[in-house]
């Protein structure tokens, strides 16, 4: 078919009518690089012919995500509706490439346009404006006005803009992400005092909040995770993470993800770390100075209570440090200098580009060294971790993030963010939870070792450091348990596995000596312990 014996069409019209007249559906861009012609005059010549019912159009448009070059400000991208056109043939629509082409009519054309799409969304928040609701219910509503999720949160943004609407999710330090069944929405009431209409606008979503926490497990842990702030701020005391979890009877992973949603829903909810190791929580209405007498309070209890298990941990680390140094050869260790002078140059400082585990810029871990295999082979990075008690998957994931999120071990690549290639990290643990199997998607479990292996993350445990000292002749009585707990301090632990090393028949009575020396540290532990 050409241009030509068309009549009652315009030039135009009738270059767009030959061009479509294959059969392919083309969008108006299409049709503008093939005709030559501009946006505007190509737009409003498909519109009459659509209107003439010369042409179908789909039903609904397409989205699809564009990007384009912004200069300095890089390439952006946004996602961009549009239709397509096909001429029309006999019927009045058609069902092609999944496609429905229909014909012109007022409600095509106005479920076209975006502004009655922001109208009705609108108009159901405002005629709606004593409760809040749910962006997910808001859908439901609308599901015969063809409302999509899409078109609630562009225009909740706009109206939010002009401060007609009042969004409300889940807050973290730096930015706010939806709730399960997505943000929270309600009017804002334009005719009482800005401070009065904010007031009653979170008041609405904390109703609608209270409702869920019936049906919501993770939601009442949240109001109860409040509650026991502001009790202890009333009290002038601060609460511990150990005490939420036991209050609440759930699990530490259930708990840590309680405390982190009512951190994130309620700002006024605040973490402190005594130690930089023990967390606690308190309401931000608490004076500075009852803070700080409660801060030096937990301190005191810390030394107390915690004095001989902080003592092991620490002991723990240098055991595994000595191993290391002792069996790796060849390597490179990173050394930074710290404010703290007493702190081992070799622990070494990552910062991280996303928070993890509560940490928020930085995080420690306990060596870092690089072995060169020969002169035109790449060498590989390990980064160590140390902990003394039972690991679980928990522990395991928590230290992949922090080298996967880290400036230093971490890489941007198209699977997102993970660990560069040639940095393997290897996890000390003195005792690995052997009932801590990992489910997969498929419905079947591995190993906690077999996990960490396909992350690359390397386990050693207590076991395998007390086969090193039963080949090299040491009792059967003699373990690294039994010297972490002997030894005074991480000094000693080397001096004792020196000498153990260098005189292993006598590395009971080494032991025994320790023991023995150290009576007055037990009995100091003991006696505190007993005081609390």
């Amino acid at each position: 078919m050409c241009g030509v014996g068309l009549p009652g069409y315009g030039s135009t019209q009738k270059v767009l009518l030959t061009v479509l007249s294959d059969g392919e559906p083309r969008s108006s861009s299409e049709l503008m690089k093939v005709a030559g012609l501009t946006a505007r005059v190509v737009g409003n010549s498909l519109y009459r012919l659509w209107k003439a019912g010369s042409v179908l159009r789909t039903e609904k448009p397409i989205y699809e995500a564009f990007k384009a070059f912004k200069g300095r400000a890089g390439v952006k991208k946004n996602t961009r509706g549009y239709h397509l056109y096909l001429y029309r043939p006999i019927s009045d629509s058609v069902f092609l490439r999944d496609l429905r082409f229909v014909k012109y009519s007022e409600k095509q054309l106005n479920r076209s346009l975006g502004s009655s799409k922001a109208e009705l969304i609108r108009n159901f928040i405002k005629e709606n404006s004593d409760r809040a609701f749910y962006s997910n219910e808001i859908v439901e509503a609308l599901k015969e006005e063809d409302i999509e999720q899409r078109d609630i949160m562009s225009t909740v943004r706009r109206a939010e803009s002009k401060g007609l609407i009042y969004v409300r999710g889940y807050r973290a330090h730096d930015r706010q992400t939806p709730f399960k069944d997505g943000f929270l929405l309600t009017w804002i009431d334009q005719e009482k005092p800005r401070e009065e209409a904010i007031e009653q606008a979170v008041e609405k979503t904390n109703r609608t909040l209270a409702e869920k926490a019936s049906t919501s497990p993770i939601i009442e842990r949240v109001h109860r995770i409040r509650d026991m702030v502001i009790e202890s701020t009333k009290l002038r005391d601060l609460v511990s993470f150990s005490f939420i979890q036991n209050t609440l009877g759930c699990t530490e992973y259930e708990a840590e993800g309680g405390v982190e949603r009512a951190m994130q829903l309620y700002p006024d909810i605040r973490e402190v770390k005594v130690f930089d190791n023990f967390r606690y929580y308190y309401h931000d209405s608490m004076p500075e100075k009852d803070l700080n007498a409660a801060m030096a309070m937990k301190e005191n209890y810390i030394r107390i209570v915690k004095g001989r298990e902080n003592r092991i941990g620490h002991n723990w680390e240098a055991v595994v440090g000595y191993f290391i140094d002792t069996f790796t050869t060849g390597a490179r260790f990173w050394t930074q200098n710290h404010r703290n002078g007493g702190m081992d140059p070799r622990r070494i400082t990552v910062h991280l580009i996303k928070p993890v585990g509560g940490r928020g810029q930085n995080a420690e871990v306990d060596r870092v060294w690089e072995v060169t295999p020969g002169l035109l082979l790449q060498s590989t990075t390990y980064v160590l971790e140390c902990k003394w008690g039972l690991v679980g998957k928990k522990d395991v994931d928590d230290f992949f993030n922090i080298m996967r999120w880290s400036k230093e071990f971490g890489v941007d690549t198209l699977d997102g963010r993970q660990v560069k290639q040639g940095v393997v990290g290897v996890f000390a643990g003195s005792a690995f939870n052997p009932r801590d199997n990992v489910q997969l998607k498929d419905g079947s479990s591995i190993s906690l070792a077999t996990y960490a292996a396909r992350m690359n993350v390397q386990l050693l445990k207590a076991a395998d450091f007390n086969e090193k000292l039963r080949e090299r002749g040491c009792s059967t009585k003699i373990s690294v348990q039994k010297i972490c707990r002997a030894a005074r301090n991480e000094e000693e632990v080397r001096e004792v596995l020196e000498s153990v090393w260098k005189s292993s028949d006598r590395s009971e009575e080494i032991l025994a000596a320790i023991l023995e020396n150290n009576k007055e540290v037990y009995d100091f532990e003991k006696r505190l312990e007993e005081g609390k």
